[in-house]
């Protein structure tokens, strides 16, 4: 059921960013199709988080410390322009243009995120 909330939050995230960040676009039509969209690049997006971010942050561990943490933004920009590209692969109609869009794009998502997850509660029980 976390995995479940997770990634409607994550896709709800994407959403935003198509509708802030100029460069992140979702060229579909219909509202169902927008919405497996988002379901399924937010799917690409959290399994490239988890194989690649902890590698990222090992073997980047020194960059982490001498930006203060900042160069996290970078990071989370280019594994959400690296998702983008494998949905490209698998013909899914969700595109980020480059490196800014997809920089501003993950801080949006990474807000929307933080926001959205403030009103759901983790039990443990």
């Amino acid at each position: 059921m976390k995995i479940l909330i997770r990634v409607v939050t994550t896709a709800i995230a994407l959403w935003v960013a198509t509708l802030i960040v100029s460069g992140i676009d979702l060229t579909t039509a219909s509202t169902p199709k927008k919405v497996g969209t988002l379901i399924a690049v937010a799917i690409v997006f959290g399994l490239i988080n988890a194989f690649l971010k902890p590698i990222v942050k090992t073997f980047g561990c020194v960059f982490y410390i001498l930006t203060l943490g900042l160069f996290a933004l970078v990071v989370n920009g280019l594994l959400l322009w690296l998702a983008s590209w494998a949905s490209g692969k698998m013909n899914l109609p969700f595109h980020v243009s480059g490196f800014w869009p997809a920089f501003w794009g993950a801080i949006v998502v990474g807000v929307v995120s933080w926001l959205l997850n403030l009103f759901v509660h983790d039990d443990k029980e």
